[in-house]
């Protein structure tokens, strides 16, 4: 029996609609005997969103956790395996940090650069295709550095290129589920509900890190070969379940950006009847990259996320191996141990992102919520340089404090602010800028990330102190870009409870 609202004679134009809809999702539907609802569906783009960046985030970490086994210092590790004791060539030299910090600034400038040129694309081309072929490029060039190890090579280019090579396609992710989320959720509660939902950042640091830790001693390839593995994987779960817009499953984008407040309820049949024709074609319209840094506020968002994404990426790249330098209670940390300790600064860092957005939506003030955070990170992290040695529960309890303030500015930018951002009023309805607005602001904020770990690489052979001095003079830096915007919300706020205004939102104090 044919579907309600599909040509039951079949045609060019119906084949790509039906195509449209995961494999998946129409095998969930045959089995249960009729199709989901939206408040359903939201659900389900919300979970498999969310379990694939994850996944993203995890095959980035591997890199982390092995630096300190490539160029080792033999006094500080306790290996059963000489192999490990002696570090890898060409990394296990006196310019080991510095091969390091070019590794990681490879994969990050190639990130960064490619994700203007991703955003852009993910708003013409079909988000599931397009995330499903980066999740896949991205696990196969990340174990593609793993088998350095067992093919024994030992050429500093190899591993640059699979680092360049991974970047381009791991920068598909960001701009692709970002949009896919704006396409399904309206502006209420915007910031408390992407501040969980962008806890898969913290959690896909700790799979990664679990996953590369637990087989590290079968040999430093395996670390990567295993995130490559769960993000390739992850891939084909996307392929087969993600409904990248209300339109791929019978539902209207007006219909989807309604606000929270109004609760939509309908049947399935309901739902076969309300579906609207859309256009068909592959590639679909959307704006130009110069169009949307038009937008207000995306250029200052995107100049301090440059700073933020420093500063939280640094520790991302870096904190594991700082961890195994340093002294707590007079002893060194083993690798596979200072790898589990960094866990509990992305734990402190999904509080963070949490946090960050519930403030963030009951002041109405994104900008002034971002600084305070990152004000606060500069203190904390000075502190936890400074003290996090006195003893193992003084650093435990500091490094989670950083996380937190760390990661909070970070998240909300890239996921609350850049989802306003690209539905801003001034496109005039263009629901087809948020990939775009999301990777010039995510990617202007990972040219950062990029100079981070490399300063950090040269920086730390001179002590950690001048690390965390670069870092908190960033963090500052990333607060008073927003200055502007800040004193603006706080404002509004006051006129606000003296009644001189309406209800507040994000498009007023950047008109």
């Amino acid at each position: 029996m044919p579907r309600v609202g599909i040509d039951p004679v079949p045609s060019l134009t119906s084949s790509v609609r039906i195509n449209r809809i995961p494999s998946g999702i129409l095998a969930i539907e045959r089995i249960r005997g009729g199709p989901y609802n939206e408040a359903a569906f939201r659900k389900f783009v919300w979970v498999v969103t969310f379990v694939a960046y994850t996944a993203y985030h995890a095959s980035r970490k591997p890199s982390s956790i092995v630096k300190s086994v490539l160029n080792p210092e033999p006094e500080v590790f306790r290996f059963s395996s000489r192999n490990v004791t002696e570090g890898w060539a060409p990394f296990n030299g006196e310019d080991g940090n510095s091969k390091l910090g070019l590794l990681d600034l490879a994969f990050l400038a190639c990130y960064s650069m490619s994700m203007y040129v991703a955003g852009h694309l993910g708003d013409r081309y079909d988000l599931r295709i397009f995330l499903t072929c980066g999740m896949i490029g991205s696990g196969v060039f990340v174990g593609l550095f793993g088998m350095g190890h067992f093919l024994n090579i030992h050429v500093f280019g190899y591993y640059l290129v699979m680092q360049m090579i991974a970047g381009l396609f791991e920068a598909t992710g960001w701009p692709s589920v970002v949009a896919v989320m704006g396409n399904w959720f309206g502006k209420e509660r915007r910031g408390l509900l992407m501040g969980i939902w962008n806890a898969h950042t913290s959690l896909g640091n700790i799979i990664g890190t679990m996953l590369a830790a637990s087989v590290l001693e079968l040999g430093w390839g395996w670390s990567f070969i295993l995130p490559g593995a769960f993000i390739i994987a992850t891939g084909i779960i996307v392929f087969l379940l993600l409904p990248a817009s209300p339109e791929d499953i019978r539902f209207s984008r007006q219909n989807s950006m309604q606000g929270d407040e109004e609760t939509q309820r309908v049947t399935e049949e309901e739902a076969l009847l309300r579906y609207e024709s859309s256009e068909s074609n592959v590639i679909r319209p959307g704006i130009g990259l110069y169009a949307a840094c038009n937008i207000p506020g995306v250029i200052p968002f995107a100049a301090s996320l440059f700073f933020a994404k420093l500063v939280a990426y640094t520790f991302l790249y870096w904190l594991p191996y700082y961890l195994s330098q340093i002294v707590i209670e007079g002893e060194h940390m083993s690798v596979t141990l200072a790898g589990n300790l960094s866990i509990l600064f992305d734990i402190g860092g999904v509080i963070g992102g949490v946090l960050a957005g519930y403030i963030s939506d009951r002041l109405g003030a994104r900008a002034a919520t971002a600084s305070f955070f990152l004000y606060a990170s500069i203190p904390s992290m000075i502190l936890y340089q400074r003290f996090g040695s006195a003893s193992l529960a003084m650093h435990i309890i500091l490094m989670s404090i950083t996380g937190l303030f760390v990661n909070g500015p970070y998240a909300l930018i890239t996921t609350a602010v850049a989802t306003d951002l690209g539905t801003h009023e001034s496109l005039r309805g263009n629901a087809r800028a948020l990939a775009t607005v999301t990777a010039i602001i995510d990617g202007t904020g990972s040219l950062g990330a990029a100079l981070g770990p490399l300063l950090t690489g040269f920086l730390s052979s001179k002590g950690w102190g001048l690390v965390f001095d670069m870092l908190a003079g960033c963090a500052l830096i990333a607060a008073l870009v927003l200055c502007r915007l800040a004193v603006d919300e706080l404002l509004m706020i006051q006129q606000r409870r003296n009644g001189q205004t309406g209800k507040w939102n994000l498009t007023c104090v950047l008109s």
